[in-house]
């Protein structure tokens, strides 16, 4: 398939975007079986791949995300599901944008790159489910959803099987981090779902961005543990930050998510709805307190 890389895992296929799939591109995964084929996240990379695409039959996407559905508009005749709760998104770009929740000046500029980047285009033809779907592909070959959200309210991790591949969409294992930004994540849902992620049983996995295939289980384990840290670091810095009163203002504008110098346009609210779910949360374990309307303290400080 041209000049990106394919790595190819039993029944599956990892097909690898550029530089890795690192973002706005993608790791999508396509997985053939007897009598049916299934691609996982049609990316950016799909798209570049498409003249060498086999024909699909079902579109799965691991949630509702602009660099995840990218390559959707190729497949008008495949059966397209998403969970039940991330499906909005499919309906219309209005419902899409209310999953990131970007006020303006963020929200216009965003809502043009979802069109002429990303390639929205509704399908209100989506299929929703809910908990488990296994999709059955002919043979042994089937692939499995486990509900996993926190990323977004419908981020699934997926199963392969008989490969034990363990598909693990926007738990990327990245050294950013996990991302809890949007209107519609959660960091103490994304927390149980990396809990939930790291006792399930497979033999592979595979990120959507960066890491791409993991075949060792240690290795695979360490990786989740040093992502998963990431929200600790941020909350302690969060504690150290705030042992002068702060506002939230200030908290967005310190940076604890991005780098002070990163050119990421939704930088403000991403900070705003990670941040202040680590503040919430502070607070109610009464280790900030608010010493005045809209200023915080780390206690005991």
């Amino acid at each position: 398939m041209g000049d990106l890389e394919t790595r190819e895992l039993g029944a599956s296929a990892v097909l690898f975007g550029p530089r890795g799939g690192k973002y706005p591109d993608g790791n999508s995964l396509l997985v053939r079986g007897p009598e049916e084929t299934l691609l996982i996240d049609p990316s950016l990379g799909v798209v570049a791949r498409a003249p060498e695409l086999p024909e699909v039959d079902h579109l799965l996407l691991s949630h509702c995300h602009e660099d995840h559905l990218a390559g959707l508009s190729l497949f008008p005749d495949a059966v397209c599901h998403v969970h039940e709760a991330d499906r909005p998104g499919l309906l219309s770009l209005d419902r899409m944008m209310a999953i990131y929740g970007f006020p303006e000046p963020v929200a216009s500029p965003w809502r043009r790159a979802l069109e002429e980047q990303f390639h929205y285009a509704p399908r209100p033809d989506a299929r929703g489910f809910e908990g488990e779907e296994v999709f059955e592909l002919g043979g042994d070959v089937r692939v499995r959803t486990i509900h996993a959200p926190g990323h977004t309210r419908g981020h699934c991790v997926l199963h392969v099987e008989p490969d034990g591949v363990l598909y693990l969409g926007d738990i990327d294992l990245s050294s950013f981090g996990p991302y809890y930004g949007d209107a519609w994540s959660s960091l103490e849902d994304f927390e149980r779902s990396l809990a939930l992620v790291r006792e399930l049983d497979a033999r592979v996995w595979a990120t959507f961005h960066h890491i791409g295939v993991i075949d060792d289980r240690a290795v695979f384990r360490a990786r989740l543990d040093r992502f998963a840290a990431v929200i600790a670091r941020r909350e302690s810095e969060l504690l150290g930050f705030l042992r002068v009163p702060r506002t939230l203002d200030e908290v967005v504008e310190h940076r604890f998510v991005y780098r002070p110098g990163d050119a990421v346009p939704f930088a403000d609210p991403v900070e705003r709805r990670s941040m202040g779910q680590h503040l919430a949360r502070l607070l109610q374990r009464e280790r900030v307190e608010e010493v005045e309307a809209g200023r915080f303290r780390a206690c005991g400080d």
